[in-house]
């Protein structure tokens, strides 16, 4: 049985058919991170999350993450696109080092790029993102050998670790639908 509704055609507020079908809606698809509780020291010590949407079929996946200052993440590769806002704070890529992104940036990276994230040590306040990832980032040490890969699955099982210890009240977005975990 399809969980997926059945296409339909979609009305005006005034109740005049529009000519194409579509999937019918029953609600906005909306998270407000002030009423979600982050996912604690998830992709390092000190690095809280915000899921806002995982989708497993495409491999995207979307957070607002909270990096504390003096925070290394791995040298990684993206397997696809990625797209980060900075609402707060500062950070650096260390093949970047005169590309600062402070609030009110917006960074594209292609899929096939690499680098290495660091929020510096004398930053003065706690860094804020919006990151949206199609894809993975494949992790490696300073060696080269593989160190680990964050993608939706490997968020998705964050989330469930986390409902697991007793974190209510995660609400994020899951394909075509609002996900609230932990509140069973």
């Amino acid at each position: 049985m399809s969980t997926h509704p059945s296409p339909t055609f979609s009305k005006t507020t005034s109740g005049s058919r529009l000519p194409l079908v579509a999937l019918p809606q029953t609600g906005l698809l909306t998270v407000n991170t002030e009423e979600v509780p982050p996912v604690k020291d998830s992709l390092g010590p000190g690095v809280d999350v915000t899921v806002l949407r995982l989708d497993m079929e495409s491999g995207t996946w979307v957070l607002q993450a909270t990096v504390p200052a003096g925070f290394e993440f791995p040298i990684h590769y993206h397997t696809g696109p990625a797209e980060v806002f900075t609402l707060q704070g500062r950070w650096l890529y260390k093949e970047y080092p005169h590309d600062p992104q402070i609030a009110g940036s917006y960074l594209y990276e292609p899929g096939g790029s690499v680098h290495t994230f660091y929020t510096p040590e004398d930053n003065t306040e706690d860094t804020v993102m919006f990151i949206r990832v199609a894809g993975a980032n494949v992790n490696f040490t300073e060696a080269g050998a593989f160190h680990s890969i964050v993608d939706a699955v490997s968020i998705q099982y964050l989330v469930d670790k986390s409902v697991a210890a007793g974190v209510k009240g995660l609400r994020y977005i899951n394909g075509s639908a609002t996900v609230i975990a932990g509140d069973e």
